[in-house]
């Protein structure tokens, strides 16, 4: 019989190193796409999946999660710890134990995943197999196997091998771990106290040594934002329908389109997909390519940018190309 589920985590405590400069002031779950900080998004599909409570582990810039949190709108009730040092993405689990009652089943989700997944059909699998975890995979192109985690089933479905980023002649599979899991209150017994814990390297083989790891397949969109690459190609997804939420509509000019919160001058040009947060001072006859600008940002007259990133309150006063502003360092996009 399928047991209800309604609880989650959300692993929100890393440092979002891979995203900097823009993880300078800004803690990796609230980075926007489209103008949407990635963890709304997140919590409206765990609302619309009918999971409403939900606690997240935080550590980096913590108070800046908490704050938009804990009065939202978007459907989930939100609780926090915080960790005083990071312990690992089993040992924030582990610390939330108190959260979770004995025998039922509950979702991990990781703060940077941009998905649509349908969470209900891994549940059921989860559920049916009698499995401790259930692991979302997703199959990608052989060509990309090697920047991801790589699953490796039997005819079950249950995992048999882990490969961590293998050479492309070496994988044996195209399935990849889209860190989206279905845990039994089970889980916390492979996962000791007080101790740095992380999932692939210290919990996951002796699952795997018991065959308690089963998988669903992820057939709907999946992305994570943990690099600058990934983040831009997520937000030209979005823009190709590949990626649906809720967000402010495009705007087609003559030569591209472009997301705005902000009051945009007739002279202004955008070429390719762009998108411009909340406050920005866009000058006259700037030009516009393919950049994602965030709330607050001046760019002076006559400024050209192409294939740029722009953290909120940047001032922009020189051409750039393929560079990415944050804090107070610029680096090559």
């Amino acid at each position: 019989m399928e047991r209800k589920i309604l609880k989650a985590m959300v692993m929100s405590a890393g440092m979002g190193s891979r995203l900097e400069p823009l993880t300078l002031q800004v803690p990796k779950p609230l980075v926007p796409v489209c103008n949407r900080p990635v963890m709304d998004i997140l919590f409206e599909h765990l609302a619309q999946t009918g999971i409403k409570d939900v606690i997240c582990n935080t550590y980096y810039l913590s108070q800046q999660i908490i704050d938009r949190y804990k009065n939202n709108d978007f459907g989930v009730n939100f609780n926090y710890i915080k960790e005083e040092t990071l312990s690992g993405t089993a040992g924030g689990l582990k610390k939330c134990q108190f959260f979770f009652e004995e025998g039922e089943d509950f979702v991990v989700l990781s703060a940077d995943g941009l998905s649509d997944a349908d969470i209900l059909k891994g549940i059921k699998i989860h559920q049916n197999s009698g499995a401790i975890a259930t692991i979302g995979v997703k199959r990608v192109k052989h060509d990309e196997v090697s920047h991801f985690g790589v699953v490796v089933t039997d005819s079950d479905g249950f995992i048999t091998e882990f490969q961590e980023k293998p050479p492309l002649s070496e994988a044996k599979s195209d399935c990849i771990n889209t860190g989206i899991y279905i845990f039994n209150y089970r889980i916390f017994d492979y996962i000791p106290e007080n101790t740095f814990c992380d999932f692939a390297k210290n919990v996951f083989p002796k699952l795997l040594a018991e065959r308690e790891i089963n998988t669903f397949v992820i057939d709907e969109y999946w992305s994570d934002i943990g690099t600058l690459d990934q983040y831009k190609i997520s937000t030209l997804d979005v823009f190709e329908g590949k990626c649906v939420f809720r967000h402010d509509g495009s705007i087609k000019t003559s030569q591209g389109e472009y997301i705005s919160d902000s009051v945009i001058p007739e002279s202004a040009l955008f070429i390719g997909k762009s998108v411009i947060g909340k406050n920005c001072v866009i000058g006259e006859n700037v030009r516009i390519e393919n950049c994602i600008i965030w709330d607050n940002v001046k760019i002076s007259d006559n400024v050209s940018l192409k294939n740029c990133i722009a953290a909120s309150g940047q001032v922009i006063e020189a051409d750039a190309e393929n560079m990415v502003f944050g804090g107070s360092n610029l680096v090559s996009a």
